[in-house]
């Protein structure tokens, strides 16, 4: 199961050393709702590796607007605390995995 991320617990997790994927999303977004399994299961796949979590943008503005979220789902991916890929939009499994792998 993918970790709640928060406008109180994101530096939290780009500071843990481990590599990190952020999941923007919200409830009313239909293709959120076709990527959300999806990195559900990427996040037991990967778990103890990377942090993998989801950010409601409607309830963390914060966190949404520190990475300058404009179109949902946004899928940011950290090494290192920084920045490294960016996917907007839905997408595949393994489109993600291989990001995923790339982080390692």
């Amino acid at each position: 199961m993918a970790l709640e991320i928060t406008d109180a617990n994101y530096k939290e997790l780009l500071n843990s050393g481990k590599p990190t994927v952020m999941d923007f999303w919200a409830p009313w977004c239909g293709p959120c709702k076709m990527i959300s399994p999806i990195i559900d299961e990427l996040a037991a796949e990967f778990e103890g590796k990377v942090n993998i979590g989801k950010v409601n943008v409607d309830d963390n503005d914060e966190v949404s607007s520190e990475f300058g979220i404009r179109n949902i789902p946004t899928i940011l991916f950290f090494k290192d605390g920084q920045l490294v890929d960016k996917q907007v939009g839905a997408t595949t499994k393994n489109a993600l995995a291989e990001k995923i792998n790339k982080l390692l």
